[in-house]
């Protein structure tokens, strides 16, 4: 009786302490990390995933010191989740980054470089709450950046977030 006892104890501890498994990208999560635009454009990262879709934003700073060299990046996603599983899921979006660049020149103007991006993200959580992503599409390219392209990225040039829930 008293292994029983001590069995059924065991059980109901287990039972009662057992939550619901979430995973990132779960709705409401917050994420920071990095991420880039498939031009190149990116850095320190914010998502905020709202269950069917999540979107967020990214600051670039590099100064090297030398006069008129500043550049800074900003730019800002959105990804509406087609699918998704626990530990996935494959999205449709896309960014729009902008790149102010010095060119080291006080007599020259600067570049700003403008990035439209039409893409697919996959999300891939390799534990329940950090998240690789991979995002292709297509880059337009305009201002002072000039050009159309189709590319895509590896994983880990694309993206790594961290989530709390």
């Amino acid at each position: 009786m008293k292994n029983t006892l001590t069995l059924v104890s065991a059980l109901a501890v287990m039972a009662l302490g057992a939550g619901t498994a979430f995973a990132g990208g779960s709705e409401g999560s917050i994420g920071v990390g990095a991420e880039y635009q498939m031009s190149g454009l990116g850095g320190l990262s914010g998502s905020y995933d709202m269950g069917q879709f999540h979107l967020g934003g990214f600051l670039g700073f590099e100064d090297d010191g030398g006069d008129d060299d500043t550049d800074i990046d900003l730019g800002a996603r959105f990804f509406y989740h087609l699918h998704s599983t626990a530990m996935s899921d494959f999205s449709v979006g896309g960014s729009f980054g902008i790149g102010f660049r010095g060119d080291g020149n006080p007599n020259t103007d600067n570049a700003t470089l403008l990035y439209i991006e039409p893409s697919i993200q996959t999300r891939a959580f390799v534990a329940s709450n950090v998240a690789l992503s991979f995002t292709a599409g297509i880059i337009i390219a305009t201002s002072d950046a000039d050009g159309i392209y189709i590319t895509g990225q590896p994983v880990l040039a694309g993206g790594v977030h961290y989530y709390f829930f």
